[in-house]
């Protein structure tokens, strides 16, 4: 395993369909996110096995126009990714959930996590959806959300376990997009 920075610019783009290689590349980043100690579903040591069934899920979920995914890569392959659950129940059409946003560590202090969340914003908007929503159990991450105008709600103590054990918090936020079609909270449609 290389430790060396490619410091080629990375590329955004959203797969609408994603091949076997990507499925281990998208594999190999949330293995590493886990490793990394990123509490994000999945407990450590993750298999390539397991981390590959999650992906061929999401990439069926893609397919079924249930999800956005996107992907950062740079010279070396996907360094990045972030989905979007655009399937949400009727009453709630506005609305996405942002997930499984991670940046291999190799990869990271490069702006990727921001670029990945500005581009999510921007097919979310494509989509219809005017509300974002998310959570963290990330520090790095919530001064990112912050730093980028996502509102803090508050946090859930005890939410989840850290994949090496222990229970960790979890920070929920949301993010209004401006300019938006479709409802604006507080609007009602008759």
């Amino acid at each position: 395993m290389s430790t060396e920075i490619n410091l080629a610019a990375p590329v955004i783009r959203r797969l609408e369909t994603i091949s076997d290689a990507e499925i281990i590349a998208l594999a190999e980043v949330l293995i590493d996110c886990v490793a990394g100690g990123a509490s994000v579903s999945f407990m450590s040591p993750l298999s390539m096995a397991k981390a590959s069934s999650f992906w061929r899920g999401a990439a069926d979920a893609v397919t079924r126009g249930q999800r956005a995914l996107l992907v950062a890569e740079d010279a070396d392959g996907i360094v990045g990714t972030v989905q979007l659950i655009l399937d949400q129940p009727e009453n709630q059409p506005h609305r996405a959930d942002v997930s499984k946003m991670l940046v291999h560590r190799r990869a990271r202090r490069r702006g990727l996590g921001e670029a990945l969340l500005k581009a999510a914003e921007k097919v979310a908007r494509e989509s219809g959806k005017s509300l974002l929503v998310l959570d963290t159990a990330s520090g790095d991450a919530e001064r990112l959300y912050a730093r980028l105008g996502w509102q803090r709600v508050g946090v859930v103590p005890g939410f989840a376990l850290w994949p090496s054990g222990g229970l960790c918090d979890t920070t929920y936020f949301y993010r209004t997009l401006t300019g938006d079609a479709g409802l604006e909270p507080g609007l009602v449609s008759r």
